[in-house]
């Protein structure tokens, strides 16, 4: 079996809160005299499987997010998001986050982002990993209030280092109505900006065909719930629209009771672009390679079957045409190379 760390990858789904590393955590809320709940910190995503796993999930993340007030806590958090993904073997990385929640530090909304794109090319241009920056409003909060971040991130679209890449929608998937953040999209759209919000997990076929039908995503975060309906499926591999799969985070949150349950093999079978995510590895346990040791290890797909996933992740990226044509060299090459 080969090495999945040198597997070339593209991480298309990870949250700026939830990628933070346990020790900084820690750091960063002794540092603001904060104490954190006894669950942010026993390393056990031991979520329940029921309708309170949501919020229970959404109080321990709101907990972190709770102790980064702070530029330097913000720059830190992104450096090392990058840092952990290129040991991890990733040349792109697109990171999620809403600015909002970190605005009241730092002055605003603008500041905020700006502090994140900023970092971004820092962080590119120290560890070669190729990063973009997707701005994403919430289904807890009002309509306008996305169109205000859809404006804003317009004025930093572009393909370039540390710019916004994409759009997105995440939270809680059973509030807001879908059809309601339409123009937030279309704002996006107009600036050249991908649609990619979440959609499939908490809710099922029903749900992702909504979001297909009014945000016209590029990718859908997480998607895992079309497997329910093979239609659908055909739906989606035909439009070309890929389903960002984070295993761990679907097992923690309830969506399937075990790991082998995650509809991972329907996917790759019916033809739709797959690209693995950790989420949220704070919370959940796990970063990327251990995702695709996961589909080795549970779902029993080979060398090349992975070296495919890491193509559609590369394929499904925002990334400019020329760099994902190295990377899919790298895979070819990866593959080709004798096991260990």
């Amino acid at each position: 079996m080969r090495d999945l760390t040198t597997l070339p990858k593209a991480h298309l789904h990870l949250h700026f809160t939830g990628s933070m590393r346990l020790a900084t955590l820690v750091e960063l809320a002794e540092a603001a005299g904060v104490r954190l709940p006894a669950a942010l910190l026993d390393g056990v995503p031991d979520v329940p499987a029921d309708v309170r796993g949501w919020f229970r999930f959404q109080r321990l993340y709101d907990a972190a997010r709770g102790v980064v007030h702070s530029e330097q806590a913000m720059r830190r958090v992104l450096r090392e998001a990058v840092e952990d993904d290129a040991a991890e073997g990733s040349r792109r990385l697109e990171l999620q986050v809403d600015p909002t929640s970190y605005a009241p530090h730092v002055g605003g909304l603008t500041p905020a982002l700006e502090i994140v794109l900023d970092e971004a090319r820092r962080a590119q241009a120290a560890t070669g990993v190729s990063v973009g920056i997707v701005v994403a409003s919430s289904r807890l909060r009002h309509p306008l209030e996305a169109r205000t971040l859809a404006r804003l991130a317009a004025r930093h679209a572009g393909d370039g280092p540390g710019e916004v890449v994409g759009f997105g929608l995440s939270n809680d998937e059973r509030r807001g109505v879908t059809a309601e953040f339409t123009p937030a999209f279309a704002i996006a759209a107009r600036a050249g900006l991908a649609s990619v919000p979440h959609g499939g997990e908490l809710l099922g076929p029903e749900h992702v065909r909504d979001v297909v039908t009014h945000l016209r995503p590029r990718r859908l975060g997480h998607g895992v719930r079309a497997a329910e309906d093979p239609a659908l499926l055909d739906e989606l591999a035909a439009a070309g629209i890929a389903c960002e799969v984070c295993p761990a985070s679907n097992v923690s949150l309830g969506v399937f009771h075990e790991a082998r349950h995650v509809p991972l093999r329907a996917l790759v079978d019916a033809g739709v672009p797959v690209a693995l995510g950790a989420d949220d590895p704070l919370l959940f346990g796990s970063r990327l390679v251990a995702q695709y040791e996961a589909a080795r290890r549970v779902h029993g797909l080979s060398d090349g079957e992975l070296a495919a996933l890491a193509r559609d992740a590369i394929g499904s990226s925002l990334a400019p045409e020329r760099d994902r044509t190295a990377w899919l060299a790298e895979v070819d090459a990866w593959e080709a190379a004798a096991p260990a």
